[in-house]
């Protein structure tokens, strides 16, 4: 129904617009507390025990983002590059419009104009506490859509982490601010001349998989693994037993070893 809203808005604002929408991939929304309570599960799991629960549900290598999506930074001490959250999409596509030679002046209008028009972020809004802003940029090319001002952004509106099948710039500053990033490729270039925002809050691909607003999101070292929310619950009580039991036989080979346990074995 909100599509078919915002088809026919979109119909009397842009009367050339084509009115024809078909939409198949259902999913529902989810509340701030029902998130809460799902993230709450998932909060000691790593990708490894996710992939495993996967398997036990029947879903062998359904979520498993292709390993090219990888973390920009890690932190082997502290763990702060891990993290679970909820997927707010958003998907951008490559432009089919240039622009010529510009003043520096010109240029200035031009990139506001596309940023604000063309390639905003409109996915901001639906940030809270928990979220993980998940990017289809896959074939933009040489564009830096995330960057170190924008990421930190997104985590002041309660973002606990970025994935993209794009690019990123700027990659020092966000290493060093220490925002969780997973992604695919350094990209130089800004958003405007090189993509335009398609949709927000859609099923999209990222890594090979299928994300869903509202599915759980799991990194760290070994990359990203996407949940579907509708077997979320199931999938991190049996990660969880794998955990512990990977925990119990590491906790007697430490010993073994004369090493001093640390937080992976707690």
């Amino acid at each position: 129904m909100r599509g078919q809203q915002f088809a026919a808005l979109a119909l009397c604002v842009f009367p050339g617009l084509m009115a024809a929408q078909d939409q198949f991939i259902q999913f529902r929304t989810y509340t701030q507390e029902e998130d809460e309570k799902i993230l709450k599960l998932y909060e000691p799991l790593r990708v490894a025990d996710v992939s495993d629960g996967l398997d036990m549900v029947g879903l062998q290598d359904v979520g498993l983002m292709d390993p090219a999506i990888r973390p920009l930074w890690r932190d082997t001490d502290e763990m702060r590059h891990k993290f679970a959250g909820i997927a707010v999409t958003v998907r951008y596509l490559p432009t089919n419009r240039r622009v010529g030679k510009m003043t520096p002046d010109e240029f200035r209008k031009w990139e506001g104009d596309w940023y604000g028009k063309l390639s905003p972020e409109p996915f901001t809004k639906y940030l809270r506490k928990g979220s993980v802003v998940v990017i289809d940029g896959g074939e933009d090319g040489d564009t830096g859509t995330i960057g170190s001002n924008n990421i930190l952004g997104w985590k002041t509106r309660g973002a606990v982490g970025v994935v993209t099948s794009g690019g990123a710039r700027d990659t020092d500053e966000v290493i060093k601010q220490q925002v969780p990033l997973y992604y695919k490729r350094p990209a130089r270039g800004i958003r405007p001349g090189r993509n335009e925002v398609e949709s927000v809050n859609r099923p999209i691909m990222c890594g090979g998989v299928m994300v869903r607003p509202g599915d759980v999101i799991v990194a760290d070292g070994d990359g990203v693994v996407v949940v579907p929310r509708e077997v979320a619950e199931e999938v991190a009580k049996l990660a969880y037993i794998i955990l512990e039991g990977d925990k119990e036989g590491r906790r007697k080979l430490y010993e073994k070893l004369g090493m001093s346990p640390d937080q992976t074995v707690k």
